[in-house]
């Protein structure tokens, strides 16, 4: 019999760190779901001390979703692991995952602690998580970095407390595959049974999947994971390469997991989509062109049977191409039973604005497919509510020897406001307008346009990053006109700042 994997994974935490993501509770819980659907061991929902509205969409997550074990991340401290605990303790299972750096340059630099102080941590933040869950995680931070003795010591020191998983985490990224099959399989053999050995890879070096994959061979039963591999700077463990390996090549490795697969497309889409991070289309697995043949020997191939150029099934993963076409001629009904389809469930208010979008894009688009529904849901799920600036009109004019000027016209609550901007181009005119209507000064970070599907009459998705007052939001926007959605996915980020901003006063 195979060895199961569990999946633990944390797109919602360590993947919501990557720079210009700042999902809504709305899109987080979304996410949680499918992450549900998927069938994922254990789901890391955030880090409730972080952020008032970080706590309550993880307190939300835990009422709301079932299946996985819910994890909150605390830092070994006792105000960290009360408000972890707070946040998931209406879980159907919950777990506090506790961590403190153990490498000599992050206590010297980063904690001004020494050895002992951290054991200290370690033992008191551990036993106090202890005190609410039998489920608590302890991870030594930088640990292929550490002095392998002392992250065995503070493994040590955990386990006494009532640890029941040790996360091995090669937090930089530095870690040659076979260095972190060494680590991993002396916490292995110096570890009690009952004790679960864990793996977090980033992905620096590019050797993310490699270093899990090398660390699960060696002994680790748990690998911490993103789906799309999003995270903290070139990100983490990809979920859906490494789970891609395991049922792929299980003979091989002697190793199972419990996901179900054909959600793997889906989730990859959704994440993408309510992230704002593209997936690059040669990526493994979840990639545009990773099931794609342009050559003619391949396309021959492949035609003769699949398995000539395709390890892998993609309708086993969940491509199985467009089914349902919307027009402009279709009711509420069907546009709620097409997006429920695809696995999207909108609050009715949400509903209702997510139909009025795809009503006013079919009037200008002859057909609508499932990318394009799950395009119109994401953007609904991130627009935000309340004061949010609502585009009510937007007028352009440029040309060879006129000027680029935008007019732009938002509604805000009752209040109506209306300005003018000139640019370089018709969209730099339209953010000028957009800027001096809503009175919100913003940077323009990086800018991206993509076709939802293929064909003249493709929607155009924009996402953009501003930073604003110091921070950087992203927005998305999505319209026929690639002018339209620029303006829309600007007006987006700027209502998304506003909201943190108001949230962040709330809470203060």
């Amino acid at each position: 019999m195979p060895d199961h994997v569990r999946i633990f994974d944390t797109t919602l935490r360590d993947g919501e760190q990557a720079p210009g993501i700042a999902l809504a509770e709305a899109e987080k819980l979304e996410i949680a779901e499918q992450l549900a659907r998927l069938g994922v061991d254990v789901l890391e929902a955030g880090f409730p001390a972080s952020s008032a509205g970080e706590f309550e969409a993880v307190r939300r997550i835990a009422r709301n979703v079932k299946g996985p074990v819910i994890a909150a991340l605390c830092r070994a401290s006792d105000g960290d692991v009360d408000r972890a605990w707070e946040a998931i303790r209406d879980a159907q299972h919950g777990r506090l995952h506790v961590f403190i750096s153990t490498s000599d340059i992050h206590m010297d630099s980063m904690l001004r602690m020494s050895r002992e102080d951290v054991l200290e941590a370690t033992r008191r933040a551990v036993r106090r998580a202890r005190g609410y869950t039998e489920d608590v995680e302890y991870s030594a931070q930088d640990a292929t970095r550490t002095d392998p003795e002392f992250m065995l010591e503070a493994f040590h020191a955990a386990v006494e407390e009532g640890a029941t998983t040790l996360n091995v985490p090669d937090t930089v990224g530095y870690a040659l595959p076979h260095e972190f099959a060494e680590l991993v399989r002396a916490a292995r053999e110096a570890m009690p049974e009952h004790v679960t050995i864990s793996v977090h890879c980033h992905n620096d070096l590019g050797l993310a999947v490699a270093n899990s994959l090398a660390g699960v061979l060696a002994g680790a039963r748990q690998v911490e994971v993103a789906v799309n591999g999003i995270g903290e700077r070139a990100g983490n463990c990809s979920l859906e390469e490494l789970a891609m390996i395991v049922a792929t090549r299980g003979q091989a490795t002697g190793l199972a997991h419990g996901l179900h697969v054909k959600e793997i497309a889906r989730t990859s889409r959704l994440v993408s989509k309510l992230t704002g991070y593209p997936v690059q289309p040669n990526k493994a697995v979840v990639g545009a062109n990773a099931f794609a043949h342009e050559s003619g020997i391949h396309q021959h191939g492949v035609l003769m049977n699949r398995a000539t150029y395709e390890i892998m099934d993609p309708t086993a993963i969940g491509y199985e191409g467009s089914k349902i076409v919307l027009g402009k001629h279709s009711g509420r009904h069907a546009f709620a039973d097409a997006l429920a389809g695809l696995g999207v469930r909108l609050e009715p208010d949400a509903l209702d604005r997510a139909f009025a979008r795809f009503k006013d894009l079919a009037d200008r688009k002859i057909s609508l497919t499932d990318a394009d529904l799950e395009a119109i849901a994401a953007e609904e799920l991130g627009a935000g509510v309340g004061e949010a600036f609502v585009m009510e009109s937007l007028a352009v004019a440029g040309g060879t020897h006129l000027s680029p000027t935008a007019t732009v016209r938002l509604r805000r609550g009752e209040e109506t406001v209306e300005d003018s901007a000139m640019g370089d181009g018709m969209i730099d005119a339209a953010y000028g307008a957009i800027g001096r209507a809503t009175a919100v000064a913003a940077t323009l970070v990086s800018y991206n346009v993509s076709a939802v599907t293929g064909g003249s009459d493709a929607l155009g998705d924009v996402v953009v990053q501003l930073e604003v007052g110091g921070r950087l939001v992203t927005g998305r926007g999505l319209a026929p006109d690639v002018v339209e959605a620029s303006a829309r996915a600007y007006l987006a980020a700027i209502n998304r700042a506003l909201a943190v901003t108001s949230t962040e006063e709330v809470s203060a």
